[in-house]
């Protein structure tokens, strides 16, 4: 037998030190791969967010152009979100055709509860309520994330 059929394979001490290196990598990874999942979320929090805003900033615009039938004592904003999907008779429209703010709702990407709606998965804030203590009411003013959890930035989700 020569000398180089005997130092084909690895020894055991290069095998444990390939081994330990594999497992630092793995130990840095991981942190870096739920930070880019937390930041996913976030982003898609934030796209809700502002298009379920906007959607009810065009109800209350449509509202106040008297495009949507107006109610004595209401305050202009949609009684449920379901409302923004299903749309609103346009009253300018001579076929009263409607108007629709969404196409869906989305849902809440802290609220892992998947029993329960899109809708439902949102805190809602009423235009009766304050900024302080949102409280949900007669219409929705304003939507927030039902998660207690803190944003990378360092405020809380409900908060957003």
């Amino acid at each position: 037998m020569n000398a180089r059929a005997a130092r084909r394979g690895f020894t055991l001490i290069e095998l444990v030190v390939a081994l330990a290196i594999l497992a630092l990598l793995g130990t840095l990874v991981l942190p870096v791969a739920q930070l880019a999942a937390q930041r996913s979320q976030e982003q898609e929090l934030r796209r809700s967010l502002r298009e379920i805003r906007a959607a009810i900033d065009a109800y209350k615009k449509a509202y106040l152009e008297e495009r949507i039938a107006r109610v004595l004592g209401a305050s202009g904003y949609p009684k449920d979100l379901a409302l923004l999907v299903e749309g609103v008779p346009d009253l300018r429209s001579p076929k009263r055709s409607k108007i629709f703010f969404l196409r869906r709702i989305p849902r809440d990407p802290f609220n892992p509860d998947t029993d329960i709606s899109e809708e439902q998965s949102w805190g809602k804030r009423s235009y009766a309520s304050e900024a302080d203590e949102p409280r949900e009411g007669d219409d929705v003013y304003d939507v927030v994330s039902t998660s207690p959890k803190i944003g990378l930035n360092g405020v809380p989700y409900n908060k957003w």
